[in-house]
C-alpha cells in the first residue's frame, strides 16, 4: 500500500495559534498629564479548520504535509489598538473524512458535506489590555492579560467512502467482477486471492437515467476484525453504505457458514453494521444447474433476500439491480441516521502511520499544561494569581 495513490489513513500534527498579549501602555502626550492606561487587546490566535471538498477523493495531499500550524496573534498596542489576529489554517479533506485523537483514539469530528467547515483546534484568545482594569481606586494598572496558549494535537484522519451499496465477501468471491460488469469501474481481476488491494467505487446505471454508487473493498477473511488479512483496514468504508451486499461463491462448502462468518466479522468491527439492510448473492451461478440451485436454496438464511447471480452470463443481474434499488430507497434507508464511530484501537490502526515521528519544535511546558483550559479556567488563573507576575513587569 506504500506505493498506492489511494491514501485513506494519515496522521498529522496540528497546532493552533497563540493569543497575543494585552498591552500595558499608558497614554503619553504633551499637555495631558497622567493620561492613563490605553493598552490595547492582543489578537486571537489562528484556528485549525477542516473543510470538505468534493473534488478530493483521497488523503494523499496530507501525506506530504504532516505539520499544520496556524500563526500567533500579535500583541496589543498603544491607543487601545488591537493586535492582529493570527492566520487560520484550513485543511481541505474529502467528503467522508473522520478525525480521531492519535493518542487516545477518541473520535473527534467528521466532515460529510461539501464546503462544511469544522473547527478542529481553537486559536488562543488574546489578552486584555490594561485599560480594562482601570477602576476608581486603581487608576494606573500596570498589568495586562497574557494571551491564551496554543493547542497542539496529533490527529488521525480516516477516509470512509460514501456509497449506496457495499460489497462484502471472501477473496475471489466475484466482487470486482460484478463491479466491472454493472459499472464503468475497472478494478483489477485475477484468479488469485487479494487482487483488490484498495477500495473501488463504481456508478451503476439503472432505469430511466437513475443510478447508485457501489463500493468494493478487499476480501475479508475469518479473524479480520482481530487484525488478519487486508479487509479490516478497509472495513471502515462500508460504515457509510446504506445496503450491504454479501457475496458468497457457489463452490464453497457451506454458503450459510460463510455468510455467518462475514456477518460476525462486521459485528466485531462495529456492531452498528448489523443493523444495515443486507442482501445475499450467490455468485458464479453459471456452474450450477437447476437441481443444485434448489438443493442449495434449502440452506440459505431465511432472514434476508437471496438470489443467484453470474457476472459472466448475466444471470440474475437485472433482478439484483431491482432488489438493490428497492432496498436503497426503502423507508428504513430514507431516514438518515448518524454513525457511532468506534474509537481507534491497536488492531485497526496503520502501524507505519502511528510510528511516524514528528520533528516539530515543542511547545513551552506552560503551554503544554494549559492547552485544554477553557476561557473560564484561564480567567480564573489570571485573577487567582492576583496579577503579581504581571505587576512586577
Amino acid at each position: 500500500m506504500a506505493d498506492s495513490n489511494f491514501i485513506d489513513y494519515v496522521k498529522i500534527l496540528c497546532r493552533s495559534g497563540k493569543g497575543g498579549a494585552g498591552s500595558r501602555h499608558f497614554h503619553r502626550a504633551k499637555y495631558v498629564p497622567k493620561g492613563g492606561p490605553d493598552g490595547g487587546d492582543g489578537g486571537r490566535g489562528g484556528h485549525i479548520i477542516l473543510r470538505g471538498n468534493r473534488n478530493l477523493w483521497t488523503l494523499l495531499h496530507l501525506r506530504y504535509q504532516r505539520h499544520v500550524f496556524a500563526t500567533n496573534g500579535e500583541s496589543g498596542g498603544a491607543g487601545r489598538s488591537f493586535g492582529r489576529d493570527g492566520e487560520d489554517r484550513i485543511i481541505e479533506v474529502p467528503i467522508g473524512t473522520t478525525v480521531f485523537d492519535a493518542d487516545t483514539g477518541e473520535f473527534l469530528c467528521e466532515v460529510t458535506e461539501d464546503g462544511q467547515e469544522v473547527k478542529l483546534l481553537r486559536g488562543g484568545k488574546g489578552g486584555l489590555g490594561n485599560w480594562h482594569f482601570a477602576t476608581s481606586t486603581n487608576r494606573a494598572p500596570r498589568y495586562a492579560q497574557p494571551g491564551q496558549p496554543a493547542i497542539e494535537k496529533a490527529v488521525v484522519l480516516e477516509l470512509k467512502l460514501l456509497g449506496d451499496v457495499g460489497l462484502v465477501g471472501f477473496p475471489n468471491a466475484g466482487k470486482s467482477t460484478l463491479l466491472s460488469t454493472i459499472s464503468a469501474a475497472k478494478p483489477k481481476i485475477a484468479d488469485y486471492p487479494f487482487t483488490t488491494m484498495e477500495p473501488s467505487l463504481g456508478i451503476v446505471s439503472y432505469r430511466d437515467g437513475k443510478s447508485f454508487v457501489m463500493a468494493d473493498i478487499p476480501g475479508i477473511i475469518e479473524g479480520a476484525s482481530e487484525g488478519r488479512g487486508l479487509g479490516l483496514r478497509f472495513l471502515r468504508h462500508i460504515e457509510r453504505n446504506a445496503v450491504l451486499l454479501f457475496m458468497v461463491s457457489a463452490d464453497t462448502d457451506s454458503i450459510k457458514h460463510d455468510y455467518e462468518v462475514l456477518l460476525r466479522e462486521l459485528r466485531e468491527f462495529n456492531p452498528e453494521l448489523s443493523d444495515k439492510s443486507r442482501i445475499l448473492a450467490v455468485t458464479k451461478a453459471d456452474m450450477l444447474d437447476d437441481e443444485l440451485k434448489e438443493e442449495l436454496s434449502k440452506e440459505l438464511p431465511d432472514d434476508l433476500p437471496t438470489l443467484f447471480i453470474s457476472s459472466v452470463t448475466g444471470e440474475g443481474i437485472t433482478e439484483l439491480k431491482d432488489l438493490l434499488w428497492r432496498e436503497i430507497n426503502s423507508e428504513q434507508n430514507m431516514v438518515q441516521t448518524t454513525i457511532t464511530h468506534r474509537p481507534l484501537d491497536v488492531r485497526h490502526r496503520v502501524e507505519e502511520e502511528d510510528n511516524f515521528i514528528f520533528e516539530a519544535e515543542p511547545l513551552d511546558d506552560d503551554e503544554e499544561s494549559r492547552d485544554d483550559w477553557s476561557d473560564e479556567d484561564w480567567n480564573d488563573e489570571f485573577w487567582n494569581e492576583e496579577t503579581s507576575v504581571n505587576k512586577d513587569k
